[in-house]
């Protein structure tokens, strides 16, 4: 598995290197660091998980995100980084990533993180959990209920769609029409308590939903 680490500090992505053993023993790495560097690096060749500063010299914050995410618009991107701002947190996921972890995370808190966005999910810290309105108020938050209200391809479809893939991805990908998909979206909506597909992130993150689920 091929992870790509972008950030300025040759020692920060030197001690993720070791951080991550962990996770996979079959991973090897690629480094840039900065944003331009890493869009050159995934032109030639394509990595299955990003490791992202949004902190840099350069292109940064959002801006960094965005460019990363259209160079490798398949490929998940952890955000690292030392602010917990609440409201960042919801940015990056609305721009594309697939979770955001604190740098002041514990080994087993990235790993395990990781282990989430590589089967599909969505990571938010659990702070940001803990003070998040729960947009299925009134509802029975369990996975097992949800799971009970969607059928398998409503879930096929959420699924895809928390991912950041675009309808008529996802009906070519599962083979139905795209106004199909539409009302299988529209189904999953209403299951989770929620209108459109940024609170179905967040919703999806707070049950762990999950490829598989």
């Amino acid at each position: 598995m091929h992870v790509l680490l972008i950030d300025d500090h040759a020692m920060f992505r030197q001690g993720l290197k070791f951080l991550l053993s962990d996770l996979d023993n079959s991973l090897y790495f690629s480094e840039a660091g900065s944003c331009d560097q890493a869009v050159e690096l995934l032109a030639d060749k394509e990595a299955q998980l990003i490791l992202l500063d949004l902190n840099m010299p350069g292109t940064k914050g959002l801006g960094a995100l965005q460019a990363v995410t259209a160079a490798a618009p398949t490929t998940p991107v952890a955000v690292l980084s030392g602010e917990e701002d609440p409201s960042l947190i919801r940015a990056t996921i609305e721009a594309g990533a697939s979770g955001y972890i604190p740098k002041a995370s514990s080994s087993e808190i990235l790993v395990a993180a990781l282990q989430l966005i590589l089967a599909g999910g969505v990571y938010l810290p659990h702070k940001v959990l803990a003070g998040m309105e729960a947009v299925t108020a009134g509802k029975d938050n369990s996975i097992e209920a949800t799971k009970d209200l969607l059928s398998g391809r409503q879930t096929a479809v959420l699924l895809r769609a928390i991912q950041g893939q675009p309808n008529k991805v996802i009906a070519i990908d599962l083979g139905i029409a795209e106004g199909t998909v539409k009302t299988h979206l529209s189904a999953a909506f209403k299951a989770l308590g929620v209108h459109n597909r940024t609170e179905a992130v967040f919703a999806a993150a707070r049950l762990g939903l999950k490829p598989g689920f």
